[in-house]
């Protein structure tokens, strides 16, 4: 083991594994590794990172700590990028949630020489800039234009994006790409809801918005903190059958969703790819002194641990020259079964 005894790395799993942060003074900062997030408490999509940079940590023999924003502010953020530079971590992965906010701090990490890998929220070029080995996600655009060509394929023409998250950047890049598929030009006037992450918020202002535009043909929702308030919305008005329905992530109401009817897909990011694989890229990193994405990249592919985790969740990396992308791949009534054991966990 890399830390300091036995008994610190399994306070550390055990802490992270009830999605706490590992107690700093168990282990140095610079005997460990961390995950640094824009995540609010509130929001369960990140339970699936949580445990995979767990279990990264397990297999690798390190300590790893995550580090949210508490409540979402960005700021935050910044603060707890610079608290992991000036506490000497052996590496640091966190999402760009806004390149603006985070360059300064992300700068102090580079300068101190700790090596970086950003994931989720961001763009290849943006992670390059920042002086990271890799970027581990999925193209936001991309993902929200496959989305909307669905719905397009289903003969819809109109759509209302539930933006829970309006401070990341992400979220516009989302509903830009459906827009875009339904050729819709002022969709940021016409066809969004700044909702925030309440569910009574959520639940309440989608409920007026779709009484005011009747003929709303489509929901797309950018993850729980909107679907699954959402679902509830779209069954009161009875509306499920009628209205198409499609999410990012995925969580067990989202599965429920889909089962039943109400949400006709979820768009999987993959979510475990990128809290495993971030930690285990800056592992290889420092054990091979590398910062070559092909050689860590080589190397993920080699270990059998990491391999077996990805037959047992059903897992599909896309390997790139430069890093990985871990979608987007979409849920259906057709193929909800595969992934239903482990969502929200593992999935």
């Amino acid at each position: 083991m890399r830390s300091t005894t036995v008994l610190a790395s399994l306070a550390a799993a055990l802490a992270l594994g009830l999605g706490l942060a590992a107690p700093a003074a168990r282990a140095a900062a610079g005997d460990r590794y961390v995950l640094v997030t824009h995540a609010a408490d509130s929001d369960s999509w990140w339970n699936t990172i949580k445990n995979a940079i767990k279990q990264a940590g397990d297999d690798y023999g390190v300590a790893v700590d995550y580090r949210g924003s508490g409540n979402g502010d960005l700021s935050e953020m910044a603060r707890q990028l610079e608290s992991a530079a000036a506490r000497n971590y052996k590496g640091v992965a966190f999402d760009i949630a806004s390149y603006a906010v985070l360059k300064a701090p992300a700068a102090k990490v580079a300068a101190k020489g700790i090596p970086i890998v950003t994931i989720n929220s961001g763009t290849p070029e943006e992670s390059k800039k920042l002086g990271a080995i890799m970027h581990i996600g999925q193209g936001e655009y991309d993902a929200g234009k496959a989305a909307g060509e669905r719905a397009k394929a289903a003969g819809k023409h109109s759509f209302v994006c539930v933006n829970h998250y309006a401070t990341n950047n992400a979220s516009f890049e989302r509903c830009q790409g459906f827009a875009d598929a339904l050729g819709i030009k002022d969709w940021r006037q016409t066809s969004m809801i700044d909702t925030g992450m309440d569910p009574t918020v959520v639940s309440s202002k989608l409920s007026a918005y779709l009484r005011s535009h009747p003929k709303t043909e489509a929901i797309l929702a950018l993850g729980p903190n909107a679907a699954e308030p959402a679902i509830k919305v779209v069954e009161d008005l009875h509306l499920k059958g009628s209205i198409y329905f499609g999410t990012f992530d995925l969580s067990p109401a989202i599965i429920a969703g889909i089962k039943s009817g109400t949400i006709q897909y979820a768009i999987d990011q993959q979510p475990y790819l990128q809290g495993y694989m971030a930690i285990a890229a800056l592992v290889i990193a420092n054990e091979q002194k590398t910062k070559d994405p092909a050689t860590i990249i080589a190397a993920l592919k080699a270990n059998p641990k990491f391999q077996a985790r990805l037959k047992q969740y059903d897992l599909k990396p896309i390997y790139t020259a430069t890093g990985v992308s871990s979608g987007p791949a979409f849920v259906t009534k057709d193929n909800v079964a595969t992934v239903e054991k482990y969502a929200g966990q593992y999935r």
